[in-house]
């Protein structure tokens, strides 16, 4: 499992901040991708990959200046900081504990349940690590993010958990906690880097 499932969360938790209170809603025959929304507790309000506002840059103008006969307008440089936002979705399934598991914790299988996740190719010399591509629209765009990503040891019907090593900047963790024979609560946890200007 890598940051695909918790990605899942977090987008489908997006909508919740624009239809608070409103339960979830499951697409026919899975039980996994919610289509509408569902509570979700976040340090931030806004998504990564949800209805963010991004700054792309900021410069502050200066006076004109002229050299050799070039105009040139002065721009101060800028740095942007990386800050930790962490994302917390609990959703109640009406699966057994044991297939919500393996749902998560068959990391190439997931694209088939969560669109925006175009791939997830496990590494075939280390099983551990896995190469995930995401993609999306946004801004009348289409966006792609790739990220290596390292599973630690799961703890089976319990907890899945990872870190990126490389590409987008994530880690987290998939908990799994009994609700009855034929359900389940599974908690998502992500926190991902997101660049302030």
């Amino acid at each position: 499992m890598s940051a695909t499932a918790t990605t899942a969360a977090v987008f489908a938790a997006s909508p919740a901040t624009r239809n608070p209170g409103r339960s979830p809603a499951r697409t026919p025959g899975n039980p996994f991708f919610l289509r509408d929304s569902f509570a979700s507790s976040s340090s931030s309000r806004s998504s990564l990959f949800g209805r963010t506002s991004f700054v792309a840059s900021r410069s502050i103008h200066g006076e004109s200046t002229r050299r050799s006969s070039l105009s040139t307008t002065g721009v101060r440089p800028f740095s942007p900081v990386m800050q930790w936002q962490d994302c917390t979705v609990k959703m109640e399934m009406d699966v057994p504990i044991s297939v919500a598991y393996k749902c998560y914790s068959d990391r190439e299988a997931i694209p088939r349940w969560m669109p925006f996740i175009s791939s997830v190719k496990i590494l075939e010399d280390k099983p551990d690590l896995s190469r995930w591509s995401l993609k999306y629209k946004a801004f009348g765009q289409d966006i792609e993010y790739s990220w290596l990503a390292r599973n630690m040891q799961p703890i089976p019907n319990q907890k899945i958990h990872w870190r990126s090593l490389e590409g987008l900047s994530n880690r987290g963790a998939v908990r799994f906690y009994p609700k009855g024979p034929s359900s389940c609560i599974v908690e998502v946890r992500q926190h991902k880097a997101l660049y302030c200007f």
